[in-house]
């Protein structure tokens, strides 16, 4: 096999595979394996290196046996290199497929006698491989025929409304676990326990200088009223909080110190605060504001 497959093939092949191995085990985003991760490269060199290395030791082995052989052992050796021509078999699938005819310098062989306004017909065979796909796309078209309007198989169209939904249901299935990709268009009130307490830390931490620590407002509005602004529910808060509060004055946006699930979770902690009674609440500022998804 190593004389019918030369070394300046082998050692590409088996460089590239190793390399594709590590670029397929190795999670480097978009930039390839050895560009996000310089260690790579150099351990694909070493392999290069390896690899040449192995290919110099393996030829000098062969020449130091052919040198230890005698005149006859050396005769033969050297019939076994070239004793089996190689791509045999793909030589005789060539000429197969290709089949015999009459090349075009002696096509006047096979020129029939029928002359129609001047225009004479060759008697040359089709080629095999023409035949043989010719016969394969008829076999494929009786197939397709009974399949799809026969017994009435999933055309593509129903295919890609079926794939269509499972790829919903699974980016549904995946954002329940990845609440961090939320944003103002996705973004739901959170209600578990552990959402509530981390909302409540970032309020305490950030908000209560203008809403104070029980949402009666202060320098920002009323959190317990029915009166927003900008809007309530959970996508008008999240939004606002992101994006701040009026031009030129109001809440600054806090999408640059919060990421979305740390918005997400203080925006549901605020909306806690609707319906209890502050110890010194401010007037109520806006209109007010009726959720309409949670009517029944």
């Amino acid at each position: 096999m190593r004389h019918l497959i030369p070394s300046y093939v082998r050692v590409p092949v088996v460089f590239f595979a190793i390399a594709g191995l590590i670029e397929y085990f190795v999670d480097s985003g978009d930039q390839p394996a050895f560009m996000e991760q310089p260690i790579i490269l150099l351990f694909l060199l070493l392999v290069l290196l390896v690899l040449i290395a192995i290919e110099g030791i393996v030829n000098s082995l062969d020449n130091i046996l052919y040198q230890s052989l005698d005149e006859e052992g050396k005769k033969r050796y050297l019939a076994s290199q070239t004793k089996t021509p190689q791509f045999t078999k793909v030589k005789a699938l060539y000429s197969k497929l290709v089949g015999k005819h009459k090349p075009i310098e002696e096509e006047g062989e096979i020129i029939l006698d029928h002359n129609y306004d001047g225009i004479r017909e060759l008697d040359n065979n089709l080629p095999p491989w023409w035949i043989y796909s010719f016969y394969i796309s008829i076999i494929f078209a009786v197939v397709y025929m009974v399949r799809y309007h026969v017994l009435d198989a999933d055309n593509q169209f129903v295919e890609y409304e079926i794939e269509y939904a499972e790829a919903n249901k699974a980016i549904e299935e995946y954002k329940k676990t990845a609440k961090g990709l939320v944003d103002f268009n996705t973004v739901e009130l959170l209600t578990e326990t552990a959402d509530l307490n981390a909302g409540k830390k970032i309020f305490e931490t950030n908000c209560v200088a203008c809403h104070m620590a029980d949402g009666g407002g202060g320098i920002g509005p009323n959190l317990t009223d029915d009166h927003w602004i900008l809007g309530g529910g959970i996508k008008n808060v999240f939004k606002t909080v992101s994006e701040g509060g009026r031009s030129g004055k109001g809440m600054i946006a806090w999408k640059q110190s919060l990421k979305p699930l740390e918005i997400a979770q203080v925006s549901s902690y605020v909306l806690q605060f609707q319906g209890t009674t502050p110890a010194n609440p401010k007037d109520a500022e806006g209109d007010i504001w009726v959720d309409d998804d949670s009517k029944e």
